[in-house]
């Protein structure tokens, strides 16, 4: 299959699997670029059905037909089908082509790409970059994983256009000629093994991020994470370090009070380091990533500055609620992964309390134990994970149980005192109690607003 200006679909039957946001954007550029569309969903109703079916798309609902993807000629796949399924399966040796949606996209892109990942910071760093080069004069379009599906951003691609693509795991995995003008990794530990058969898979997706790429292209590589640097060994491109801690001779790092861009001939000062006002010392090597992409394409100085001053953080990612009764609340809900959460811990000093847990998805809860320890730290557990939390951790920290949210929230103020801080830094997927991450973390709000109020309706009468 072709790639590139001659890819075309035009008068094949193509399936697309699962109606998410990247499937229905992939389902109706597919429609438009001449298809004939079955987007196929084992829910048995989706909220857009009238719509998708007035854009021309087919639905095929309930059990996905082993038929009806072995008949196509071709099938993409939404970042969250597992491409292991028996129908899938059976349609790759009846040879039909399989590829993701970010691989359909970007075979029609005109404009060049930017990609990110990482177990951590991916959403972030791509908000942060993406506004750097805006900033520096640049047409910029950002999604993948966040944000527009990239097949919704192919229609506005031109060949000045730079597409900033957060890239997961499930998206890199279906690629093929996938071919970012700039790829960062910005760090690799254990995440997603409930979806990945084994770290080494989890790690060979991640990589693919590299795997077209050629001598001009750009690596950018966090130097203090030697596994995330081993990925890219086979990497053809020019590679471009950042690092808080190691030293580096060359690349993107801390010197005085600047991020500054250090070569042989000298440190070129990109951004003051009072420019940032993110929490978490994690959060600023997601900083040092975005000004070594901006600073690849040529973006000044002063356009890096203007865009971090601004920047406030994202929403669920060490964000500040509010403060109740001299105790601080903070939503990490996109700490999914044991990693994350600990970079969320080790951001707070001592008289913490953290709310754990969900649906389980790798790693080791022990891990969180020796800054937990430092922290003082009280843990609230809720959801599937409870029992996992208590093993790893009983005996070294305190431990108490939650049903939901609401009694998460209420139970953490209740262990915390003045000065602590109450951080929902869960280290699970959410898909247990809620729909996603960004769920989890409004509900999170809602029950500390309510908190709130009831405080303060207290200390009023």
């Amino acid at each position: 299959m072709t790639v590139g200006p001659s890819f075309s679909v035009t008068g094949q039957r193509v399936v697309v699997v699962g109606a998410a946001r990247s499937g229905i954007a992939a389902a109706e550029l597919l429609v438009r670029r001449g298809a004939s569309v079955i987007l196929s969903d084992t829910r048995e109703s989706l909220p857009d059905e009238a719509r998708l079916r007035e854009a021309g798309v087919h639905l095929e609902l309930g059990p996905h037909s082993a038929d009806t993807f072995a008949s196509a000629d071709l099938i993409v796949l939404s970042p969250g089908v597992a491409p292991n399924q028996a129908a899938i399966a059976h349609a790759r040796r009846a040879g039909v082509p399989v590829m993701g949606e970010l691989e359909l996209a970007s075979r029609w892109l005109r404009g060049r790409i930017i990609a990110i990942t990482g177990t951590k910071g991916k959403s972030t760093t791509t908000t942060l970059a993406g506004r750097m080069l805006e900033a520096g004069g640049h047409h910029v379009l950002v999604g993948g994983n966040i944000g527009l599906a990239l097949s919704a951003q192919v229609d506005d691609s031109t060949e000045d256009t730079i597409h900033v693509v957060e890239a997961s795991s499930f998206q890199l995995e279906g690629t093929e000629a996938f071919r970012p003008w700039i790829a960062v990794l910005l760090n690799f530990s254990p995440d997603h093994l409930d979806r990945h058969a084994s770290l080494d898979e989890y790690a060979a997706a991640k990589a693919r991020i590299f795997a077209n790429q050629e001598r001009e292209d750009w690596a950018v590589l966090n130097a203090d994470d030697p596994p995330s640097v081993d990925l890219a060994r086979d990497a053809k491109g020019r590679r471009l370090f950042f690092a808080l801690r190691e030293q580096l001779d060359e690349g993107i790092v801390i010197a005085g009070d600047s991020i500054v861009r250090r070569s042989r001939t000298g440190d070129e000062v990109l951004v003051p380091v009072s420019a940032v006002k993110l929490l978490g010392r994690h959060l600023l090597a997601d900083v040092l990533a975005a000004a070594a992409v901006a600073s690849i394409a040529g973006v000044e100085p002063a356009a890096m500055t203007r865009a971090v001053e601004a920047f406030g953080g994202l929403e669920h990612a060490l964000e500040p609620v509010r403060e109740i009764g001299g105790v601080r609340f903070v939503n990490d809900s996109k700490a999914t992964n044991i990693e994350s959460a600990l970079r969320a811990i080790q951001s707070f000093d001592s008289g913490l309390v953290v709310i754990l847990g969900g649906k389980f998805k790798g790693g080791s809860f022990a891990d969180l134990r020796d800054a937990l320890v430092a922290r003082h730290a009280v843990v609230v557990a809720i959801g599937e994970a409870t029992p996992l939390i208590h093993a790893a951790l009983n005996g070294a920290v305190r431990v108490l149980d939650a049903a939901d949210m609401s009694a998460a929230v209420r139970t953490a103020f209740a262990s915390a005192a003045p000065g602590y801080t109450v951080v929902l830094a869960p280290a699970c997927a959410s898909f247990d109690m809620f729909r996603d991450y960004a769920e989890r973390g409004r509900v999170f709000k809602q029950n500390v607003a309510r908190l709130a109020d009831e405080w303060n309706q207290a200390r009023e009468q």
